[in-house]
């Protein structure tokens, strides 16, 4: 990660370390409302705001920004606005590929691409892994592999997921695969993190079981 002139938070702490961050939330009210001081300190810093979205969602987006003040067109213009939809990303051809994946974030995280002296700001919402598409079950070994994959000191990467969305087995899985959690709006280090390679054990052997359960309720 960049040094950054300023500190960076996100949900009531300071961001210190261990940015891959999973946040869970029951509305996207709740989600905007956590999450916008984070988005809004970005551009008035001068960083690189990186959204992934639902398709159709830019739009949605876009006027939210501008109902707090940010012209996104304009951030847009100098490069430091970017906003994907999960067919450009997760789910490119009909389905997902967690290794390609990885690699599209990780250029997205590459040195050069925020301003220089500026860091990334980096959201994706999850819920393409409700999709009924080939591969949408590798949601959990994804995230596993994207802490190994992430170098040591990278920009803040928050994965964002609905509660009444997806099954409460998916949900303790996802908590186990990422360092830092938001839940009921404040950030922290998460206790029930599980160090890649062992969670990548305990996929491999469910795999084998085959123990390949669905992400919806």
């Amino acid at each position: 990660m960049c040094e950054s002139p300023s500190p960076v938070r996100l949900a009531g702490s300071t961001l210190k370390h261990s940015h891959h961050v999973c946040a869970f939330f029951h509305s996207k009210e709740e989600e905007y409302r956590v999450l916008m001081p984070f988005i809004k300190e970005g551009f008035q810093n001068g960083d690189r705001a990186f959204h992934i979205v639902p398709p159709g969602g830019r739009a949605g987006l876009v006027e939210r920004l501008e109902r707090e003040g940010i012209d996104p067109c304009a951030a847009e213009a100098q490069g430091r606005f970017e906003v994907l939809d999960w067919n450009d990303t997760y789910l490119q051809d009909g389905r997902f590929d967690q290794f390609r994946m990885i690699d599209t974030l990780l250029a997205a995280l590459a040195p050069g691409v925020a301003p220089e002296g500026k860091i990334s700001r980096n959201i994706a919402n999850m819920e393409w892994a409700l999709e009924d598409l080939p591969g949408t079950h590798d949601i959990v070994e994804y995230e596993t592999r994207l802490n190994q994959a992430l170098p040591k000191d990278h920009d803040p990467v928050v994965c964002v997921y609905d509660l009444s969305r997806f099954d409460a087995s998916v949900v303790i899985d996802i908590l186990r695969t990422h360092p830092m959690v938001i839940v009921g709006g404040i950030l922290q280090e998460n206790p029930f993190f599980v160090p890649p390679a062992e969670m990548l054990e305990e996929i491999a052997a469910r795999k084998a079981g085959g123990d390949l359960a669905p992400a919806a309720r």
